[in-house]
């Protein structure tokens, strides 16, 4: 089973069009989230959240097994809690994105939307890291979300992992596992929609994998629908690559792919699907030092002899 843990929603697609292009792309699950970047919906625009959470619920509905709805909420407006209650527990939805721009998640008039999250035990979605449409990304550095810990209930995952603020994002995720917190239940993890340019890919993703393991980071293609399945499969193709390069297993694969994302969401165990064989690391891979056996599955704290078109 795959998961794409990041998919936008324009309000332009039908549930056809979704379930069509998942299946070109051989994923089996996909986290939609409402429409909040054209196309009439705005962050800036309380009732065209409202709206956009309306499309999506119709959308998902009767699909819930493939489909999985994420509100859109904007934390600066007045009554952004009392829509992300709605958007739960009247339309059904089962998790909510938010888009720092404008507002620090320390900021105390966005805490009673975290307070209804952690109520209802919700998983979240946050932009972390720069913006590639000029907007300031200072509100979305990595450490501005700890704030989320004095909220217990919510799982928490930062998009791009927190590019250029990696190293940053990389610390956040690992204070959990320093203090023996399982990854299952840390407060936070990590979606590999690519912040990074390609220059930057490969190193960041091994020095995630090499600190926190892939239990913390999961797969998300960050396309907006309608799409085709060729574009995701495309998507999913750079992370699988970059995983060939990097000589992960089938079951570091399957936790990528699949098993943090559903640990996040709180979905059923699946089983892992059949990996294809690693392709030979490049030549100027070669060079780069190998991480100490069992590092890429279980992270910097479990390895032997170390310390225990736009994009949102």
């Amino acid at each position: 089973m795959t998961i794409d843990a990041h998919l936008h929603c324009t309000g332009r697609e039908t549930t056809g069009d979704v379930l069509r292009a998942l299946d070109d792309a051989d994923i089996d699950q996909a986290v939609l989230l409402a429409p909040f970047l054209g196309d009439g919906y705005a962050l800036d625009d309380a009732a065209s959240l409202r709206r956009a959470n309306d499309h999506l619920a119709q959308l998902v509905r009767g699909h819930a097994d493939r489909l999985i709805g994420f509100a859109v909420v904007n934390p600066q407006h007045g009554g952004a809690a009392d829509e992300l209650a709605r958007a739960v527990e009247t339309l059904g939805l089962r998790g909510a994105k938010m888009v720092p721009s404008g507002w620090y998640p320390s900021d105390a008039r966005v805490q009673p939307v975290f307070a209804v999250a952690a109520r209802l035990a919700l998983p979240l979605l946050f932009h972390s890291g720069i913006f590639i449409d000029g907007r300031s990304g200072r509100f979305c550095r990595p450490c501005e979300f700890e704030v989320l810990r004095d909220h217990p209930g919510v799982r928490v995952a930062l998009a791009h992992l927190g590019w250029p603020w990696t190293d940053e994002a990389i610390a956040v995720g690992l204070i959990d596992r320093i203090h023996g917190v399982a990854p299952a239940d840390a407060v936070f993890r990590f979606d590999i929609s690519f912040g990074p340019p390609p220059p930057y890919r490969l190193e960041v993703l091994r020095r995630a994998l090499d600190v926190l393991g892939p239990e913390s980071l999961q797969f998300g293609s960050d396309c907006f629908l309608p799409c085709s399945g060729q574009h995701i499969a495309e998507r999913r193709g750079w992370v699988e690559d970059l995983l060939d390069q990097l000589g992960l297993d089938a079951a570091a694969r399957h936790q990528v792919f699949t098993a943090t994302a559903a640990t996040w969401l709180r979905l059923p165990p699946a089983a892992p699907r059949t990996a294809r064989a690693p392709a030979a690391a490049p030549a100027c891979a070669a060079a780069a030092p190998r991480p100490a056996a069992g590092s890429l599955r279980s992270g910097w704290l479990g390895a032997s002899g170390r310390i225990g078109p736009l994009c949102c």
